[in-house]
């Protein structure tokens, strides 16, 4: 029994997935925080009215008190609202938030709802219609208005309609059942809304999202792209100057056109993507790897990485030195880096960047030396011989 309780709630009201789960939390919080505005007003300007038709057989704290309540509680969640939007919405501010919403407003509505089923047991059957009429439009207006809260909605739907309407369903009253027959349904109706609401909304995010990660993503190795890499600079940038040191490691392929021009494209693609997953596994979870371009290659170490303290372009360049097998053929390609550390070595990205870079071509150099003098010594013994 329990597991098809499971399995019928995770069919009409499925989890947020993961990767959007904090962004339609601060937007739901922010669409609550708007919403429930409209909820308060509706609630504080049917008080007087409601209490003026309250049943005269009724004690005088149930017939005014809880109207007069419910009025504080609006007058008060007003004030709170107000003093509330001029705060940061931060993730956990809007979780708060939400989960607070959705407390407030059930027993807001287990209070209501008590009231209009104390009138009508207490009052003649012909103002019977009048407290199912006050009870059903506030509940359905608040659930409306708390809509982006999927279950605090549903919840002041089922508190708010189902008591009034067996009240009136057991009344055997055609007139009472025919109402309640059709209260019900308007109430299915908003709940296929809400759900359907909520199930957009959560499709648009879930599109942005893939949308957001497409304009960071290189599309041919699946890392991030420079976008992505100034994105991360910039956010580590902005803690300021106390902020930790962080490393910018940017590496160029040596001998990848030739690779190219003798086997193809697509084997130079596939060769491409070698690299970045072996970049990959050497760097992990502890930074980020990203293809800028072409054969360029850029690794971010952010503070608290165990690679921070690491000789980073040896583990980068020892990743790359196995040969690469593709359709059978060691294809080998080697790499140049340099690395630069904020603040050290620059004080902003455009800095930083032109450290590494000017590393990088010195690494490149030395490394052409290297070459040109390992390779003079084979030509004179092959002219002597």
């Amino acid at each position: 029994m329990r597991g098809m309780l499971q399995i019928l709630r995770a069919r009409l009201m499925p989890p947020i997935p993961e990767s959007i789960r904090d962004q339609f939390t601060l937007l739901r919080a922010r669409r609550v925080e708007t919403q429930t505005n409209v909820m308060y007003l509706m609630l504080l300007a049917t008080t007087p009215t409601a209490a003026w038709a309250g049943s005269a057989n009724l004690h005088w704290g149930i017939k005014y008190g809880m109207p007069a309540l419910l009025a504080v509680l609006c007058v008060l969640g007003l004030v709170e609202n107000a003093i509330s939007r001029r705060r940061r919405m931060s993730l956990r501010r809007a979780q708060l938030m939400v989960k607070k919403t959705a407390s407030v407003s059930g027993w807001v509505g287990v209070m209501c709802s008590s009231w209009a089923v104390l009138n009508w047991l207490a009052s003649p059957p012909e103002n019977h219609a009048s407290f199912a009429m006050i009870i059903a439009m506030g509940a359905l207006a608040t659930a409306y208005c708390l809509s982006a809260i999927r279950f605090a909605a549903i919840l002041n739907l089922v508190i708010g309609v189902v008591p009034i309407s067996a009240l009136m369903l057991a009344s055997g009253n055609p007139a009472k059942v025919a109402a309640a027959t059709s209260l019900l349904l308007a109430t299915l109706i908003l709940v296929r809304f809400i759900l359907q609401g909520h199930a957009m909304l959560v499709d648009l995010l879930q599109l942005q999202h893939q949308t957001r990660d497409l304009a960071n993503t290189d599309p041919l190795t699946g890392l991030a792209n420079r976008r992505a890499l100034d994105e991360r600079i910039a956010g580590l940038l902005a803690k300021g100057e106390g902020a930790m040191p962080f490393k910018l490691a940017l590496l160029d392929l040596d001998g990848f056109k030739p690779v190219n021009d003798r086997y193809g494209h697509a084997v130079g693609d596939r060769l491409l993507c070698g690299v970045a997953e072996r970049l990959s596994e050497v760097v992990g979870d502890d930074g980020l790897v990203v293809r800028q371009g072409g054969d360029e290659f850029a690794v971010l170490i952010p503070p608290g990485s165990r690679l921070h303290d690491a000789p980073l372009a040896e583990r980068l360049l020892i990743a790359l030195v196995r040969p690469h097998m593709i359709d059978g053929v060691a294809v080998s390609v080697g790499a140049s880096a340099g690395v630069a550390q904020w603040p050290a070595d620059g004080d902003d990205a455009e800095a930083l960047f032109a450290f590494a870079d000017r590393a990088l071509y010195q690494a490149k150099a030395e490394a052409r030396e290297q070459r040109v003098a390992h390779e003079a010594p084979a030509e004179q013994a092959a002219l002597s011989a």
